[in-house]
């Protein structure tokens, strides 16, 4: 009898431990593409994620809980994330779901997150689509979106390419089309009889499907060929398109790019490219921004390479998370989206803040130039890619309240975010 008291003592302390370390820590959820054409930026949300809860939990975590990411695979689908982030809320348990690397699963992750009263951020969603006329009150962006994007980059090819006959290679969903129409419009290239254009499926693009879009360009033959593409579909078509002699006659333009896309094409290839994003690692260097220095060299240190904008906006996404809880004080949605509306904060760069009317973060974005090939390869990790050739800041290059309101209006959604 007395053995058995024992153990059922030992057993009670057990559960006692186990209840106890529950309550001591908070669950986060990452919906983030392990597989699929995106899975190079994948891998970068989950490693600055690691990263951020590792700093997170070593300062106390959030109001004395530690942070536990739980992930799944989105796959790039819209069907797939439904499931994931339903069951990160409902069977998880988690407070709050980021990631993306999709305008799709970002909308949908988004879309499940305001009808289970849960945040969703996302990490790399640049249709703006996601905190326009798909934008929910649940939902936050902390990337740029393709408005901002084409802007600061269209002021670098209106001063060498006015006048010139641009050929688009679309992906065939929410981002490739407002991507597409965002660019002809900062760039005067709405003329579509002119400057033609043609889609590519997403997903499961083949290399066929590519080389057909670039034998239409062949022959159409444009001084400027724009590859609305992401990740390693853009990879593979700009490989194909140098095996086809296209790159020496026409300027390539990858309207979102990332350090991972960039890479993945290899530095021959990717020279000269241009483009634009939110964010690479070069920033903070050259505009001398000591809390993102300390993040690429701990990042670095930790992982035997740079971060890209991916990783960079999971890893603001947690902190901010982590500092609007607590100034809440409190986990719930709605003091939690109080706490972050209007809210003005600096991470890895210069001041960006959350605006209230649509979620977005608005901040300084960039245009890049992909380096020579030589130039690349002298960096010790050979990432040192991009060259930075123009920058905007945020209130300049985000969509206006009044054109949020009317693209609001025109997809017959109410002009405040339900």
């Amino acid at each position: 009898m007395k053995r058995i008291s024992i153990a059922l003592l030992v057993i009670a302390f057990v559960i006692m431990a186990v209840v106890a370390a529950s309550a001591d820590t908070v669950k986060i959820g990452l919906n983030y593409p392990e597989t699929g054409p995106y899975s190079v930026q994948g891998l970068d949300q989950l490693r600055a994620a690691q990263l951020a809860v590792e700093e997170i939990n070593a300062d106390g975590g959030i109001l004395g809980s530690k942070i536990e990411i739980v992930k799944k695979d989105s796959k790039s689908t819209v069907s797939v994330t439904t499931e994931n982030v339903t069951d990160l809320i409902d069977k998880d348990g988690v407070k709050m779901v980021f990631g993306g690397s999709s305008s799709g699963v970002a909308i949908a992750a988004g879309k499940v997150a305001a009808q289970k009263d849960k945040l969703f951020f996302g990490t790399l969603t640049y249709s703006t689509a996601t905190t326009g006329s798909k934008g929910n009150r649940h939902m936050f962006r902390e990337c740029y979106d393709a408005w901002a994007g084409a802007k600061v980059l269209a002021g670098y090819m209106n001063s060498h390419f006015a006048g010139k006959k641009f050929l688009y290679i679309t992906a065939d969903y929410t981002w490739g089309y407002t991507t597409e129409s965002s660019f002809r419009k900062f760039t005067n290239t709405e003329d579509t009889s002119v400057h033609k254009g043609t889609l590519t499926p997403f997903p499961g693009a083949t290399d066929a499907d590519f080389k057909k879009a670039l034998s239409f360009a062949k022959m159409v033959n444009p001084d400027v060929l724009v590859l609305v593409l992401f990740g390693e579909d853009m990879a593979n078509a700009v490989r194909q398109a140098t095996a086809m002699g296209l790159k020496d006659k026409m300027q390539i333009v990858v309207p979102n790019l990332t350090l991972g896309m960039a890479e993945s094409g290899g530095a021959k290839v990717m020279a000269g490219v241009v483009g634009a994003l939110p964010w690479s690692w070069q920033v903070p260097y050259k505009y001398n921004y000591e809390s993102g220095k300390k993040f690429v060299e701990k990042f670095a240190a930790k992982f035997k390479r740079y971060p890209s904008t991916s990783g960079a906006s999971a890893y603001t996404i947690l902190k901010e998370y982590k500092a609007a809880v607590e100034r809440a004080g409190s986990f719930d949605t709605e003091a939690v989206i109080a706490a972050l509306e209007g809210h003005h904060y600096t991470s890895l760069k210069d001041e960006q803040y959350w605006r209230k009317f649509d979620h977005q973060s608005v901040q300084t974005v960039y245009a890049v130039k992909c380096k020579p090939e030589v130039e690349v390869l002298k960096d010790k990790y050979k990432l040192d890619y991009f060259e930075i050739i123009d920058s905007m800041p945020g209130d300049d290059a985000f969509i206006t309240k009044s054109e949020w309101e009317a693209a609001r209006k025109a997809a017959g959604v109410p002009t405040q975010l339900q």
